[in-house]
């Protein structure tokens, strides 16, 4: 089963952030084989993490929240909030794979927070700047409770116009770089 994880950084815990790096590290490459994407989320300035975006490939609800709750990060208060959703993989690949690579154009995280009729199951057009994209689902995956992309594009009014705002309660847009040990 495939879950989003998105950890969003308490304000005024980059330091403690800094000083965890290396737990962090320990504790990801335990789930690398795992992974579809990740990264941080950042600010404006494109250098200040905001937070940290993982999906990955995981045996079930228990397993994705030991991933969530268990992170050094977020055992130490690093994080205000986490949203963790079943997810499924529309692209069918991982970031690794995505044809732009690794560099060039900015990216970004667009998150449709939804409920009632699913939208925009139909991957949009532009497939080759979609580095992931997918449903968010409940648990039992029965339920559509939003959509979720990493994607390549020139500013943040692009990447939200994946979406359909009227199907929404809100879509969010962060700036987003690819992650892995540098």
């Amino acid at each position: 089963m495939e879950f989003l994880c998105y950890h969003r950084d308490r304000p005024g815990s980059l330091h403690l952030r800094e000083e965890l790096l290396a737990a962090h590290w320990s504790y990801m490459d335990r789930y690398a084989k795992e992974m579809i994407a990740r990264g941080p989320t950042l600010a404006d300035d494109g250098e200040t993490p905001t937070g940290s975006v993982h999906i990955l490939d995981l045996p079930g609800p228990d397993a994705a929240r030991a991933f969530a709750f268990d992170e050094p990060n977020h055992q130490a208060g690093v994080y205000r909030d986490v949203l963790l959703r079943r997810w499924h993989n529309t692209l069918g690949r991982t970031m690794w794979d995505f044809p732009g690579g690794r560099s060039g154009g900015k990216r970004y995280l667009v998150l449709g927070l939804g409920a009632g009729q699913a939208a925009d199951i139909a991957l949009p057009p532009g497939e080759n700047e979609l580095v992931a994209y997918g449903p968010l689902l409940s648990d039992d995956g029965d339920t559509w409770l939003g959509t979720a992309a990493l994607v390549r594009a020139p500013d943040p009014e692009t990447a939200r116009a994946l979406l359909t705002p009227d199907r929404y309660a809100d879509i969010e847009v962060h700036n987003w770089q690819f992650g892995g040990r540098p």
